[in-house]
C-alpha cells in the first residue's frame, strides 16, 4: 500500500474515536444524565450544542476550502483543526454536574475541530487514488475508521463504570497520536506560484463566486449536495441520539451501550468495505440508494422494537447502513468534483452535511421535549431518508461525471 494512502486512512482510524466515543456513546449520555440531569432538557441542550457547532462549520468551510485549494495548504488546515479537537476533547475531563454552559462550549469547540478537519481530510481522497479505485479506497478508510472507533470503545470500557471523565483525555490522546501518520506520510503538491501579500479571504470568495457562476453546468453535483443535505440530517441525528435512545427507552447501562456500539462498529466496518467494492461495480448513485432503503428499515424497526435484544438487531443493521452510505457518499462527491476544486467542494459538502445536522438534532430534541416520547422522535428521522432518496433519483450520474472532467479546464 502506498504511503500516502496509508497515512490518509490512519486519520480515519484516529478521528473515529471522537465521533464514536464523544459524540455517540459516552459524552452524549454523560452530558444529558450527569451534567444537565433534567429529563427532556438534556436532549434539547445536547441537540442545540450539535446544531450550533455544525452551523459554525457550515459557515466557514467553503471559504477555507477555497483558500486551501488555491494555496495547496489542506494539510496545514487539517493539522490546526485536528489538534484543536484533541485539546478541547481533553478539557472535557473538567466538566462535572451542573457545568452546563462550559460542557456545551468545550464540546462545541472540540466538535468544530473534528468536523472542520474532515473538510480537508476528505478533499485528499481524489488526489491519492484513481477514479477507478475511489470506492475501494474510500470504503477502506471508513472501514479502518470503524476499527478505530471499536478500539476506542474497548479502551473506554475500562473506565465507563468507575471514572467516566477519564475517558475524555484518553480519547484525546488516542485521536492525537494516531493522527500523526497523515502529517508524516501524506504529501501535498506545492502551489505553482507564490501568493505573497495576497488577501486570502478575497481569493477564497473569488473562487467561490466563480464556482457559483458555473452552477448551471454543475446541476447534478448540486442536486447530489441537496440530497446529501437531507439524508445526512437523518444519519447525524441517529449518531447523536442513538445512545440516549437506548439508555432512556431500554435502561441500557454504560457497559451495555459500549457492547452495543462495538457490535455496530463491526458491521459498519463490513458495510464500508463491501459497499466500497459495490460502488466501483454498479456506481455510487445506485449504491447510496440501496443504503437509504436500509436506513428507512432501520428507523422503522427502531420505532417498533420493544426490548433490548431487538434493539441490538437495529444496531447491527444500522452499522451496515452507516458505513456503506457515508463511504459511497464521499466517493460520489469525489467523482462529481472538478479537478483542483476538491477542498472547495468538500467545503460545500460540509455545508450540506453540517447545515442539515443543525435541523435534525434540534428537531429530535424539541419533539422529545414536547411529546415526551423517544419513539415518535426516532420515527420522524425516516422522513429525511425518504426525501433524500427521492432527490437522489434526479441526479444524472453519467452526465455529472462528464461535466466534472471538462469544466474549468478552459479557465
Amino acid at each position: 500500500m502506498k504511503k500516502n494512502i496509508l497515512g490518509w486512512i490512519s486519520y480515519d482510524f484516529a478521528n473515529s474515536s471522537f465521533t464514536t466515543v464523544i459524540v455517540t456513546v459516552v459524552y452524549s449520555v454523560y452530558f444529558k444524565s450527569v451534567v444537565v440531569g433534567k429529563e427532556g432538557v438534556g436532549d434539547s441542550l445536547w441537540g442545540l450544542s450539535i446544531s450550533l457547532s455544525m452551523l459554525i462549520v457550515a459557515l466557514i468551510s467553503p471559504i477555507l476550502g477555497a483558500i486551501a485549494d488555491h494555496t495547496h495548504s489542506k494539510k496545514k488546515f487539517l493539522f490546526v483543526f485536528c489538534y484543536l479537537s484533541v485539546l478541547f476533547t481533553a478539557l472535557l475531563y473538567f466538566i462535572r454536574a451542573g457545568a452546563v454552559i462550559w460542557g456545551m462550549l468545550i464540546f462545541m469547540i472540540a466538535n468544530i475541530g473534528f468536523e472542520g478537519g474532515n473538510v480537508f481530510y476528505n478533499a485528499f481522497l481524489p488526489e491519492i487514488t484513481t477514479k477507478k479505485n475511489l470506492g475501494k479506497v474510500s470504503g477502506l478508510g471508513w472501514g479502518i475508521g470503524y476499527i478505530g472507533g471499536l478500539s476506542a470503545l474497548i479502551l473506554s470500557y475500562l473506565f465507563i463504570e468507575t471514572n467516566v471523565p477519564l475517558v475524555f483525555p484518553l480519547i484525546a490522546a488516542f485521536f492525537g497520536v494516531f493522527a500523526i501518520p497523515i502529517f508524516v506520510f501524506l504529501k501535498e503538491s506545492k502551489p505553482k506560484q507564490q501568493f505573497e501579500n495576497k488577501n486570502y479571504i478575497k481569493i477564497g470568495y473569488d473562487r467561490i463566486k466563480n464556482t457559483f457562476h458555473h452552477i448551471k453546468d454543475l446541476k447534478d453535483l448540486f442536486r447530489f449536495l441537496i440530497s446529501f443535505f437531507i439524508y445526512n440530517d437523518g444519519i447525524k441525528t441517529v449518531i447523536v441520539f442513538a445512545a440516549i435512545y437506548g439508555a432512556q427507552r431500554f435502561n441500557m447501562s454504560g457497559s451495555q451501550l459500549i457492547i452495543y456500539f462495538v457490535l455496530a462498529n463491526i458491521t459498519s466496518f463490513i458495510g464500508a468495505i463491501i459497499f466500497g467494492f459495490i460502488v466501483d461495480k454498479i456506481g455510487a448513485k445506485k449504491t447510496i440508494s440501496i443504503t437509504l432503503l436500509i436506513w428507512i428499515a432501520v428507523v422503522i424497526w427502531a420505532y417498533f422494537c420493544n426490548n433490548v435484544t431487538q434493539f441490538y438487531g437495529v444496531g447491527l443493521l444500522a452499522g451496515i447502513a452507516i458505513g456503506s452510505c457515508q463511504s459511497a457518499s464521499r466517493s460520489f462527491l469525489s467523482l462529481l468534483t472538478p479537478e483542483d476544486k476538491h477542498a472547495e467542494f468538500f467545503g460545500f459538502y460540509a455545508v450540506s452535511g453540517k447545515a442539515a445536522a443543525i435541523i435534525g438534532p434540534l428537531l429530535y430534541g424539541v419533539l422529545v421535549l414536547i411529546l415526551q416520547s423517544q419513539r415518535w422522535a426516532i420515527l420522524s428521522i425516516a422522513l429525511f431518508f425518504v426525501a433524500g432518496f427521492l432527490v437522489l433519483q434526479t441526479v444524472n450520474e453519467k452526465n455529472g461525471l462528464q461535466v466534472a472532467s471538462q469544466i474549468f479546464r478552459k479557465e
